[in-house]
């Protein structure tokens, strides 16, 4: 369905393009704020617009919290503004579907903003919500959705990447918050360990939900390579992006754990039969080792079964020059209609703030805060002395080069699965070698980066 998406993708993106030079009002396309509203840094929850009359539409990939968390967040922003409805609608397949549904201008007032949607293309279809000097210096991640100066979403939480372990299994197989894995040698033992001194299922592909095998992608930044800017800087201009570097870093060494692991028999006996919500109580009750998850995962472990204490997060095992890294970013950001009314676009503005400061849904999650000034979950208690990266973010004159280049290469760096999958069904065909798929990827790679970079 690769294909048919981004083709589908182009005609949105046309489609709105003409419109929006069709003479209709679009505050965000100029690249400045409406000045004709408040700017989101300006609005103080429960003082400003208490009377404000809204309904609002929120759309959401997290369909497990509709409704509990969630209601119990519009129960308490109701204490504030009660003339503001919320309802919110909860969305599986959320990227592809959310990604269609955004050409629509009756979609909704709030949803989490598609990566898809290219940095250049946010005034498009988002209001824009205040100046990034406005509250970079008090929010995490404020320029994951920022383009030319300008906020066009707020990040719900932060996500540290690394991998979720239950800890009594890693006591069995030897293992305590002293010693755990660094590097991928010693992360292939340690999962070889688990094999030999436990009943427990080593490593957990989630092969079968596809999307899941997406997060090993969230590995190759920063916390592989100790370059911020790699992700979005420096990849799309390098050739052989992919290629082995010879130390245990980089992209290369993250893939090649999964190809390794695999291999080894560190894994599920059958990839196809893998479950997502099983995997929960599985890992819960001890029946798994280990996950490669983000850590917005940690709490939906926990709350699986009754072990909760025993759910662990460790950082992912890549040391570059001695020193360990974790990437980290914002997960999806909250993104408010262009095309709702003046009132309605006020109400999201306050019921968002009021989400990123007042409502500890970062902590409620296991996620890194929105605000700087408060402190990391008791999750990330082993992210303590790990120096964590947020990807630099491209300047504007190369704001879509990593989307381009990710998009001519088809290889789809975390916005697609399949290219993870090929790895676990390589060695369970015996279709081709690890470096057959490593040559591969650095040759669309090298030929995108030759049709989109900038010449040297």
């Amino acid at each position: 369905m690769k294909k048919p998406v981004s083709l589908l993708l182009a005609l949105v993106m046309t489609l709105a393009l003409l419109t929006a030079c069709g003479g209709g009002s679009n505050p965000g396309s100029g690249g400045g704020t409406d000045s004709s509203l408040p700017s989101y840094a300006s609005l103080k929850v429960g003082e400003d617009y208490t009377d404000i009359t809204a309904e609002l539409r929120v759309i959401t990939h997290r369909t497990d919290i509709i409704d509990t968390t969630f209601a119990g967040y519009v129960a308490e922003f109701n204490k504030l503004y009660p003339n503001v409805k919320i309802n919110y609608e909860g969305i599986t397949n959320y990227a592809d579907d959310m990604t269609t549904r955004i050409s629509s201008n009756n979609w909704g007032d709030i949803c989490m903003i598609p990566t898809t949607i290219q940095l250049p293309d946010l005034g498009l279809y988002f209001h824009p919500l205040c100046q990034l000097s406005e509250i970079e210096a008090d929010y995490n991640f404020a320029t994951n959705r920022a383009y030319d100066g300008v906020v066009y979403g707020i990040p719900s939480t932060g996500n540290a990447q690394g991998i979720v372990y239950n800890k009594k299994v890693a006591e069995a197989a030897g293992y305590t918050s002293d010693n755990l894995p660094k590097t991928p040698d010693e992360f292939l033992k340690f999962l070889q360990d688990i094999k030999d001194k436990t009943d427990a299922i080593p490593l957990y592909t989630n092969f079968a939900a596809g999307w899941t095998m997406g997060a090993w992608d969230a590995y190759i930044g920063g916390g592989a390579t100790a370059d911020p800017d790699w992700m979005n800087i420096t990849m799309p201009q390098t050739k052989d992006a992919f290629a082995d570097r010879g130390d245990g870093t980089g992209p290369y060494a993250v893939y090649k754990i999964l190809y390794d692991a695999v291999s080894m028999g560190l894994t599920e006996d059958s990839p196809t039969a893998t479950d997502w919500e099983g995997c929960k109580p599985m890992i819960n009750n001890g029946e798994i080792g280990v996950l490669v998850l983000g850590s917005w995962a940690i709490v939906q472990m926990q709350e699986a079964g009754p072990n909760a204490a025993d759910i662990g997060y460790m950082p992912f095992p890549i040391t570059v020059n001695g020193t360990q890294y974790a990437s980290a970013g914002s997960d999806y950001c909250f993104g408010v209609n262009n095309s709702i009314s003046d009132d309605s676009k006020i109400a999201s503005m306050l019921y968002i703030k009021w989400l990123s400061e007042s409502s500890n849904f970062a902590y409620d999650q296991g996620g890194v805060p929105v605000l700087k000034s408060q402190a990391y979950p008791d999750t990330l208690a082993a992210f303590d002395g790990i120096t964590l990266l947020e990807d630099t973010p491209a300047p504007t004159e190369l704001a879509t080069l990593q989307s381009d280049v990710n998009r001519e290469s088809e290889i789809s760096l975390n916005a697609d699965n399949t290219h993870v999958q090929r790895i676990v069904e390589a060695v369970i065909t015996g279709s081709e070698s690890f470096e057959d798929i490593i040559a591969d990827w650095n040759a669309r790679w090298n030929a995108a980066v030759d049709r989109y970079a900038p010449a040297a």
